[in-house]
């Protein structure tokens, strides 16, 4: 079998770029959305598998595992890059909307990450990264769903590290501190660095997946060099 990745909440942006990067490093891709139609592009550029998934759905988390492992062994690296942002005055904003950032930040995390650490603990060698943001580490105004979601999948990120080190997985939280360049909501033109490179994001979860395990970073926060926020 091939070394091959999951990037689960894959999509343009971020998981397009750590995808590419992956691709660049020898690795084979299976890419998971909820509407895998969006990932033709990348498909074809890259030769990945797309498999549809949500990822705070229990049933179609396993399959998605059981799938990708029928078809391609045990994977080497899993991206969590999923997410689900809720905004709005805690007077006034949806529950609906908080069940719903906490389940496709949180659960949908979880999920993800016992499927991945249920494939790779008899193989005793993985990694099981997390893409977290600036709310795991600090609330703003207008935004508790979020910050909950992300908080909790923070402690998932902690908790599974220690757990599973041992074991030789390597965990690892990356908080990224920042607008990304060309995702949703963000401008595509970044010659001053505002923005963080979604390209180097990329390289820095594959130089963390290379690191030695005497020497594993469990936690990383990225930001821009002159970040105005």
């Amino acid at each position: 079998m091939s070394r091959y990745a999951i990037i689960v909440g894959a999509g343009s942006g971020l998981s397009a770029a750590i995808a590419r990067a992956a691709a660049a490093d020898g690795f084979k891709l299976v890419l998971v959305a909820r509407d895998i139609a969006k990932l033709a592009p990348m498909v074809a550029e890259m030769g990945a598998r797309a498999i549809a998934a949500d990822a705070s759905d229990p049933v179609a988390v396993e399959r998605m595992f059981a799938v990708a492992e029928r078809d391609f062994g045990v994977p080497e690296l899993v991206v969590f890059n999923a997410g689900y942002r809720a905004r709005g005055s805690i007077l006034d904003i949806d529950p609906a909307e908080a069940e719903a950032a906490l389940r496709n930040n949180a659960l949908a995390g979880f999920l993800v990450g016992q499927g991945a650490a249920r494939a790779m603990v008899p193989a005793g060698k993985g990694s099981i990264f997390f893409t977290g943001a600036t709310a795991g580490i600090k609330g703003f105004a207008g935004s508790s769903p979020f910050a909950m979601g992300k908080f909790a999948l923070r402690g998932l990120a902690q908790s599974m590290a220690r757990e599973l080190g041992p074991k030789g997985i390597h965990v690892a939280h990356f908080i990224i501190d920042g607008g990304i360049a060309g995702t949703r909501g963000a401008r595509e033109a970044n010659e001053d660095d505002v923005l963080l490179s979604p390209q180097a994001i990329a390289e820095t979860y594959l130089a963390v997946h290379k690191q030695h395990r005497s020497a594993w970073t469990q936690e990383i926060d990225l930001r821009p060099w002159n970040e105005r926020f």
